[in-house]
């Protein structure tokens, strides 16, 4: 690539840099570290290729100044966290929004496999599910509660093991990203053939509307989120495959840092639909009103901060010519 070349790909955002380094207080110090790994990467490209070029010596400017106020001491912000879920975690979605779709295009195909399968393979269900798992659900449905295995467990315990396999379910389709989008597709689709296995399972048993209003509890959350974190296994897998102007390791390292911040941001809602697995969905026997009234919540939260709220956020810096993810 020429210097021209060079300068007309990447002076829109050097400029929008500087405006950014303008505003010292006011830069989400997350955003600040992101500008300085994308300066340097662009001034050691500079520094290869036109050592002695005035361009050069623009970038290394402007990397000085990012790395002062970075390393310089400051008053700890304090808001830091409220504005990485309020600004910079909104924000990381909608720029996923695309790997976020293709996640759940993946989940929902493989639902339907899993629900298809179980109707004309009545085995199905074991291979998927287990033995063990199955005749337990078997004698549950005998005694006449088949959700009983949300009851297995004291609300503590089965809060923190859910909380810590949800985590770590959505960490590995967020990892498996390293492999190409194909891993962390890998991922989602398995627990989404498990989850079209299982409700096609207690439908063929009568228990469709039970299975509903019951897994689908904590289920909103949870399932959502893990698609989420196959969208940011998609990031990564992506930024792999198609690195663009920045060579393959910095666009891996880019990629790796969305990523990360896309899965730190769903850990509240990981612990929350913990929370109601562990607490509330062993309650089997209120009433369906009160289940689907936390369902449609689920549903109306999922919506507004996932869909409607970064929209707007990102309207409102685009108009005010901030930069965004």
């Amino acid at each position: 690539m020429n210097e021209i070349r060079f300068i007309h790909q990447n002076k829109n955002k050097w400029n929008e840099f500087e405006q950014l380094l303008e505003k010292s207080y006011t830069i989400n110090p997350d955003k600040l570290s992101d500008l300085f790994i994308e300066l340097t990467d662009d001034l050691a490209y500079a520094r290869t290729y036109f050592p002695n070029s005035k361009t050069t010596a623009q970038l290394n400017r402007l990397t000085q100044k990012a790395h002062q106020m970075i390393y310089r001491s400051q008053p700890v912000n304090r808001r830091r966290l409220l504005s990485f879920w309020t600004n910079e975690f909104p924000l990381l979605f909608y720029s996923a929004r695309k790997e976020v779709l293709v996640s759940f295009i993946i989940f929902f195909i493989a639902v339907v496999i899993g629900l298809v399968s179980n109707r004309y393979d009545s085995d199905f269900v074991r291979v998927i599910l287990g033995d063990e798992y199955v005749n337990m659900t078997l004698s549950n449905i005998d005694k006449g509660d088949p959700m009983a295995v949300y009851k297995s467990m004291n609300q503590v315990d089965m809060f923190l093991g859910i909380s810590i396999n949800n985590i770590y379910v959505s960490f590995l389709a967020y990892v498996s990203g390293i492999f190409t989008a194909l891993g962390s597709g890998f991922i989602i689709m398995k627990n989404g053939i498990m989850l079209g296995t299982f409700q096609g399972f207690l439908a063929q048993k009568g228990l469709l509307l039970e299975s509903l209003s019951t897994i689908w509890i904590h289920g909103t959350l949870e399932i959502f989120a893990i698609i989420v974190a196959g969208g940011a296994g998609i990031v990564i897998g992506n930024s792999i495959v198609f690195p663009g102007t920045y060579s393959r390791l910095q666009s891996f390292r880019s990629g790796a840092v969305k990523g990360t911040k896309m899965i730190t941001g769903l850990i509240p809602v990981f612990l929350t639909a913990a929370f109601l697995e562990g607490f509330v969905t062993r309650y089997t026997e209120i009433p369906y009103l009160v289940k689907f009234t936390i369902i449609g919540l689920s549903i109306l939260f999922i919506i507004f901060y996932f869909f409607i709220y970064p929209k707007k956020l990102y309207s409102k810096n685009l108009n005010h010519g901030n930069h965004t993810y």
